[in-house]
C-alpha cells in the first residue's frame, strides 16, 4: 500500500469508530484526540481494527506512534505492503 492508500484506510477506520465526526479536513500533524472527540478507548479501537483488517502486529509500546495521521502512515508504511 502507498502512503495515500494507508491514509484513506485510516480515515475509513476513524469513520467507523466515530461516525458523527467529519474527517474531510483532517490535519495530518495534529493528534486525533485534539481534533476529534476521541478518547484512549477509541485509539485502542483504531489499533484493533488495523490488526484485524491488515493483519499487522502493533506492540503496546508503539501505540503513541499512532496518535496523528502523519505518524500513523509513517509507522504503517513498512508494515502494510
Amino acid at each position: 500500500m502507498t502512503g495515500t492508500e494507508i491514509r484513506e484506510a485510516v480515515i475509513n477506520i476513524l469513520s467507523d469508530i466515530a461516525p458523527d465526526e467529519d474527517f474531510s479536513s483532517i490535519k495530518d500533524d495534529v493528534p486525533f484526540k485534539d481534533q476529534f472527540e476521541m478518547d484512549s478507548m477509541d485509539l485502542l479501537d483504531i489499533v484493533l481494527e488495523l490488526r484485524k483488517r491488515y493483519r499487522v502486529q502493533i506492540p503496546e509500546e508503539d501505540y503513541p506512534k499512532l496518535d496523528c495521521m502523519n505518524s500513523t502512515v509513517e509507522y504503517l508504511l513498512p508494515l502494510i505492503k
